[in-house]
């Protein structure tokens, strides 16, 4: 197996021309290395904007590999503001072992990165999912950026808003972010203040099992006769563009989100959310699950519940989530309804 150092070099060679596109494209949030496909499981590093973020999920990384990790990088990109997260531990989000390394105070401050020419708020340390943009989606965001021109779009799970962010950059007549956590809420209307030139968008903060069956037209019904939550009322209607990026498992009183064992409880709703004629985006990050077997389940949902797909194509993730075996974590299909 090759060194650290000689693994990162071939990482950053084999990335050459394609961050010369991404440069020349606006964007300045990248992986610079896939530690899983490229030599040393359980590490990432990436870029976004001055900030580099390298993270371990195994294990700690040694303070002089981290140091010459940096140095290489820096060859490469010029100067950056580094910040290490070891996550190889139970709560490593927000127990920190302050001796493995020290960022500056620069490094851990609110910064601007770029993506697709848009503006976007990156933080590389706190308590929730960090650090606010995720890096495979890229391709399916610059996706929606291109074919969202006078639609209307509705993004499911929508975290910090990178997906609306893109299609109100599109030209969307309509933009609305759906997702339970007000402070991932909170992150996309600040992402739609540091582009001021884009119209504004819409944010629901709700469970997606409540909201999307409003939609719908379906039944909310409770769990074994218990009283459910609050949430907010929505009047049935159909969206242009539906972009449905659930989290791999979560589970609330309104029902259970699971990837692996029942992506149909998401899908159907979200179909019948999409108006006729109009295109649904659906993602599955389950490395588990086969591309050939989920497309069939996604295939055969829309048929059964009469909406069928005239069209199917697939997102694959850039060059800088490489995958060996040709088979990424992060599957994306295109469904024309």
């Amino acid at each position: 197996m090759p060194s650290l150092d000689q693994a990162l070099r071939a990482a950053l060679a084999a990335r050459e021309n394609l961050l010369a596109e991404l440069h020349a494209q606006g964007t300045d949030c990248y992986r610079l290395f896939h530690g899983s496909q490229e030599g040393a499981p359980g590490l990432t590093v990436d870029r976004y904007g001055a900030q580099l973020l390298v993270q371990s999920f195994h294990q700690p990384l040694p303070p002089e590999d981290l140091q010459s990790l940096s140095e290489i990088v820096e060859g490469h990109l010029g100067q950056t503001l580094l910040v290490y997260n070891d996550r190889s531990k139970g709560n490593s989000r927000i127990d920190r072992d302050p001796t493995l390394f020290q960022p500056t105070d620069a490094a851990l401050e609110d910064l601007i990165a770029h993506e697709w020419g848009l503006n976007y708020r990156v933080r590389g340390r706190h308590a929730g999912q960090d650090p606010l943009l995720f890096l495979d989606l890229r391709n399916a965001r610059g996706w929606v950026k291109a074919n969202s021109a006078g639609k209307s779009v509705l993004n499911l799970f929508a975290y910090t808003c990178g997906v609306g962010l893109s299609a109100a950059a599109g030209g969307a007549r309509e933009v609305v972010n759906l997702d339970f956590a007000e402070g991932n809420l909170a992150v996309g209307r600040e992402n739609g203040t540091l582009n001021p030139e884009l119209p504004a968008m819409q944010f629901i903060q709700s469970d997606y099992f409540p909201a999307i069956r409003q939609f719908a037209g379906l039944p909310i019904s409770s769990r074994r006769g218990q009283k459910l939550p609050s949430y907010p009322r929505l009047q049935p209607r159909q969206f242009d563009l539906v972009f449905l990026d659930p989290p791999a498992w979560a589970k609330s009183a309104f029902g259970t989100v699971d990837l692996l064992r029942d992506y149909q409880s998401l899908l159907k709703p979200a179909l019948l959310a999409t108006a006729e004629g109009g295109t649904l985006v659906c993602c599955n990050n389950l490395a588990k699950v086969e591309m050939s077997d989920w497309r069939t389940q996604v295939l055969r949902c829309a048929e059964k519940l009469g909406r069928p797909v005239r069209d199917c194509q697939v997102i694959a993730p850039a060059p800088d989530f490489p995958s060996h075996d040709g088979k990424p974590p992060l599957k994306t299909l295109i469904l024309q309804l």
